[in-house]
């Protein structure tokens, strides 16, 4: 650790992290980690109403399989009107963002003390596993159990890369929401699109394995990280390095804004460990962030999860398992879309995202309660629409976040406000769960 500080006091020996060059790779760096972190999460997703009925066909006799079929179109009384799985797709939702949410409560806390380079190789390995087991999987428990170790790969990941971001200019967080964003279209549309073209799930799959080899290749060799970042020590050891790596990081500050490069620029690190007392002051100014990134999240996810699947209309072009990948589809443009427009139009008034949301998780509900959307194209343009508001509450509460909190507290605080949008989802899957066993029982 003692060459470690020697190289970060010395300005000349640094990486140039402010160099277009530098710059540039770093934010394509992010682009690619936001992309990775959110792909195999997304699959899941896109995958859910296949995943189920999969399980569901193997695991039943040619006569009961015959008898489930007929169950499936009717319900569980048989007289339902709506095209129900046995199971709601908020199972699959909830094995995936419930190791998420558990992640983003207690790691923040704890997470300083594993390095940067290590938490990465536990992530990729983590999501090459899922795309494994829920490709071999012969019963529902693997395929939840693969579910579960894309979740805990993507949780640990995206707390992980959003505290990241403050060792590097700021403008990298647009390449990472854009990433994340990339991440839902890549992955929707790709599984959708490879199914259509006649590959099955597991063959689907397993080429996706690319994914986290494409993670660990942005991470090591896109990224200039600073010699401030920990990457393999510990935080606690560069801590007591000496206080001439902090002087000159206070002088380096000064400098780039003397330049008017304040708003351009993250403090490369933190000047020292927070005390608890201080993570509870941090997360209650966080609170007016958390509470509408958390209830836009519950709205869309309430869809995503509890609706989607009952929005189904006979006659279409489409089959149910297509119309419903579509959707998972579309809400994933949506978000792209509007994860990537950080540059172009900021949004201070989050809870307005927030209500609004709301409004379409409502119109949806009673649209799968009383039928009356004519077509299935009037729900795609919905679903879109829905997709923007999700990404742009997203992108804009952590610019916001990272923008208004003070460079010591900042990289605890993208960590621990990761946990408002993962709430929502998990509270949106409880939700969804009576939801489905109500319409598939009318």
């Amino acid at each position: 650790m003692e060459r470690t500080a020697s190289v970060s006091a010395d300005p000349e020996q640094r990486p140039d992290t402010g160099g277009r060059c530098a710059k540039c790779r770093s934010w394509g760096g992010f682009w690619v980690l936001g992309l990775c972190n959110n792909f195999a999460y997304v699959v899941m997703l896109s995958a859910a109403h296949d995943i189920l009925r999969k399980q569901e066909s193997q695991n039943t006799t040619a006569p009961t399989s015959a008898t489930l079929t007929v169950d499936f179109q009717a319900g569980n009384n048989g007289s339902s009107s709506y095209d129900c799985n046995p199971v709601s797709t908020a199972a699959v939702l909830l094995a995936d963002i419930l190791p998420t949410l558990v992640i983003k409560l207690l790691a923040p806390y704890v997470i300083h003390k594993v390095p940067y380079g290590f938490r990465v190789l536990f992530c990729v390995v983590m999501a090459a596993t899922s795309f494994l087991l829920v490709s071999f999987s012969t019963v529902v428990w693997m395929s939840i159990l693969g579910v579960i170790f894309a979740s805990v790969s993507s949780g640990l990941g995206e707390l992980s890369f959003l505290s990241l971001t403050v060792f590097f200019s700021r403008d990298v967080l647009e390449g990472w929401g854009s990433g994340t964003g990339g991440a839902g279209v890549a992955g929707a549309l790709l599984y959708s699109g490879l199914i259509q073209l006649g590959l099955s799930p597991r063959i689907t799959l397993l080429i996706m394995l690319v994914v986290p080899l494409a993670m660990l290749i942005s991470y090591f060799f896109m990224l200039v990280p600073p010699s401030s970042l920990p990457q393999w020590g510990a935080r606690e050891a560069e801590h007591a390095a000496g206080s001439s790596e902090e002087t000159q990081r206070m002088i380096d500050g000064s400098d780039k804004e003397d330049e008017g490069e304040e708003e351009e620029t993250s403090t490369p690190g933190p000047t020292g460990p927070l005390t608890f007392a201080e993570k509870r002051h941090i997360i209650r100014g966080l609170l007016k962030f958390v509470f509408p990134l958390g209830l836009v999240y519950f709205a869309e996810y309430f869809i995503n999860q509890g609706l989607m699947e009952l929005l189904f209309f006979q006659g279409f072009f489409l089959s149910h398992a297509e119309q419903y990948r579509w959707y998972q589809t579309l809400y994933q443009v949506g978000v792209m879309i509007s994860r990537s427009s950080l540059r172009c139009l900021k949004i201070r008034k989050l809870w307005t995202l927030s209500l609004l949301q709301v409004v379409n998780a409502v119109f949806l509900l009673f649209a799968v309660r009383y039928q009356f959307l004519p077509s299935a194209w009037i729900v795609f343009a919905v679903i879109l629409y829905e997709g923007l508001l999700g990404g742009a509450s997203y992108v804009n509460t952590f610019h916001f976040i990272s923008k208004e909190t003070e460079d010591r507290h900042r990289e605890f605080a993208m960590a621990a406000a990761s946990v408002g949008d993962s709430l929502g989802i998990a509270l949106a899957g409880a939700a969804a769960f009576p939801v489905h066993r109500y319409f598939c029982s009318l």
